[in-house]
């Protein structure tokens, strides 16, 4: 494979697109984070200390934009005709989702852009509410379409459709130093063959190395009357979204992030004694009905975002 990035001697370039032909182009990007029940609370009662989170947000996501050539050593700089980034507040579920469109007639795409619109309006909600609570997960940032130049348009929709592997992706890792506490997030892991997560206590021989719960199964919690719940506390290593768990069976093998594969090795488990740690703290343990326990086949370093592939 030839990396247009790098010339003959294998140094970096930028690419030249000067023959290129300047066409009408528009990206779009999407991403959310997770804030939880008190920062909800403090924005129905517009109680957020360092004022409109979202204006400032927005505007800070724009002057990102075009500032993205400046921040991506190699990226194009593109002069933008527009710049508009939407939102939407999901109180039940507790998060903020944010999705950037941007414009222009250039030589080559802005993509790039509209990520960094979307990425740095996300960061800017954290900066804003991290007196609230820091422990949100900014999650799921991607490029949902893009129109114009060479390559015509495309979606991320009409990719997954079309897709038979059964794509999914990691939206949280969480990992514990002692069995039965609830897990903490962390941005990105070692999985180690034959063992589990590098660092957590489950971590060892046996066949409940890894465990995982859909967001969908969290969500169900709502019915509990359980809000502002943080991945992890369900005791789960890898939250995923957009696998369908419940029609996994034992013995199916999944593959993160390109290297590292998992083998299904049990669904669902008995809660310890009287009830887990978990189950006294949240209210109610969704794991034992709903949780996978996995083997580490090959070991590979993981991180928020990586796609996870049902493997034939």
């Amino acid at each position: 494979m030839d990396f247009s990035h790098l010339n003959g001697e294998g140094l970096p370039q930028m690419v030249d697109v000067s023959q290129k032909d300047v066409t009408y182009r528009v990206a779009k990007a999407s991403g959310r984070i997770y804030v939880g029940e008190r920062v909800m609370a403090a924005i129905r009662n517009s109680d957020i200390p360092k004022g409109d989170i979202f204006a400032t947000a927005k505007l800070a996501g724009i002057m990102a934009a075009k500032k993205t050539s400046e921040l991506i050593p190699l990226c194009h700089n593109v002069f933008l005709s527009h710049v508009d980034i939407s939102y939407s507040v999901d109180q039940e579920h507790g998060y903020i989702e944010a999705v950037s469109e941007v414009k222009c007639a250039a030589h080559t795409g802005v993509e790039m852009e509209a990520l960094t619109a979307v990425l740095i309006f996300l960061e800017t909600i954290y900066d804003m509410c991290k007196a609230i609570e820091k422990n949100m997960v900014i999650t799921d940032v991607k490029v949902i379409e893009k129109k114009g130049g060479k390559s015509g348009d495309w979606s991320l929709e009409g990719t997954f459709s079309k897709s038979d592997k059964g794509l999914g992706r990691v939206v949280s890792i969480n990992i514990s130093k002692q069995k039965g506490t609830i897990k903490q997030p962390i941005s990105e892991a070692v999985l180690i063959e034959d063992f589990g997560i590098e660092g957590d206590a489950h971590a060892g021989p046996g066949h409940r190395q890894v465990s995982l719960l859909d967001v969908e199964s969290i969500r169900k919690m709502e019915q509990y009357g359980l809000k502002g719940l943080c991945f992890g506390k369900f005791a789960e290593n890898i939250t995923t979204e957009g696998l369908d768990l419940g029609k996994i069976e034992i013995g199916t093998r999944l593959k993160i992030g390109g290297q590292a594969v998992l083998e299904i090795s049990q669904i669902g488990k008995k809660c310890h004694g009287e009830g887990c740690e978990i189950a006294r703290t949240v209210g109610v343990c969704i794991m034992p009905r709903e949780g996978l326990f996995a083997r580490v086949l090959r070991g590979g370093k993981i991180k928020v975002g990586d796609c996870i592939e049902v493997m034939d």
